[in-house]
């Protein structure tokens, strides 16, 4: 089994940590709650077993590390993340070549409006977790590619920009059944069943 270490500070970071998330502390990239949501991350992909992972906001790699190993430990798929920042690309590039897993990851620099254009489908498990107000856009943009059953990740759902987000992935007539995951700052898990749901399913 592959076991992704937490990532060390990056040169490309200029000698500044990664931002820390509520919960955080300066001493542990990744403390608890992190760790939870990172482990439910892995869970998930070995569970559902995905030939194409997409990851919205790879930051620092830390997310990309656990989906990485997770589709390393399958034997099978591939993850393609997006990020915004040059310098995040770099440290991200950094950090999965050290847990030695680069070659699991594919990370696209520019916008995720733009660069998740030309992934093929089908799409199997998809993690948002990058600009906030981009959640509902980038999904509705990956939805003509994503197969039935596939798994929507989204992270920090209390933040009160993500009201239309859920609200769209909540409404059964839009295609997903979802619930909330109880992790710092919160998770919300979909699947998609493009409205394809029977019996008591349909009720949820």
């Amino acid at each position: 089994m592959t076991r992704p270490p937490p990532a060390r500070e990056s040169r490309a970071s200029h000698g500044k940590p990664p931002p820390r998330k509520s919960g955080q502390t300066p001493q542990s990239p990744l403390t608890c709650p992190s760790r939870r949501r990172a482990a439910t991350c892995y869970i998930l992909v070995r569970a559902k077993r995905p030939n194409t992972v997409i990851e919205f906001g790879t930051s620092y790699g830390i997310s990309a590390i656990y989906l990485a190993a997770a589709v390393a430990d399958n034997g099978t798929g591939h993850v393609v993340s997006t990020e915004l920042s040059e310098a995040k690309v770099l440290a991200a590039r950094e950090n999965l070549e050290e847990a030695r897993l680069l070659d699991r990851v594919t990370i696209l620099l520019g916008d995720a409006m733009r660069t998740l254009n030309d992934i093929p489908g089908p799409i199997d498990l998809v993690l948002l977790d990058g600009w906030k107000d981009l959640y509902l856009p980038v999904l509705r943009s990956l939805e003509s590619r994503l197969t039935i059953g596939a798994l929507i990740v989204a992270d920090d759902i209390n933040f009160p920009s993500l009201s239309a987000y859920l609200e769209y992935v909540r409404h059964p007539a839009n295609g997903y059944i979802s619930v909330a995951f109880p992790v710092a700052d919160g998770m919300e898990i979909s699947c998609w069943t493009a409205g394809g749901v029977s019996g008591e399913a349909g009720a949820l």
